[in-house]
């Protein structure tokens, strides 16, 4: 039996980067937007609204941030 040879040098998981950002299993990595855990009763309705959708993280920072997650 061939024994698997391991790599001894491996990334770490960046764990600031890790509640950020969420990877999709079809590759693209979603954000959540800040300003939505707490002192939220000065905004508006509406703007509450828009910052519970995520968004997608743009090509230039997907080269940046995948290595981290």
């Amino acid at each position: 039996m061939a024994k698997l040879k391991k790599s001894k040098n491996k990334m770490k998981t960046h764990k600031g980067a890790a509640k950020v950002f969420k990877k999709r299993q079809s590759g693209s990595i979603k954000i959540t937007r800040q300003g939505i855990n707490h002192n939220t009763g000065k905004n508006n309705a509406k703007r509450s609204r828009q910052k519970r959708k995520g968004s997608v993280l743009s090509k230039s920072d997907y080269k940046r941030i995948k290595d981290l997650i």
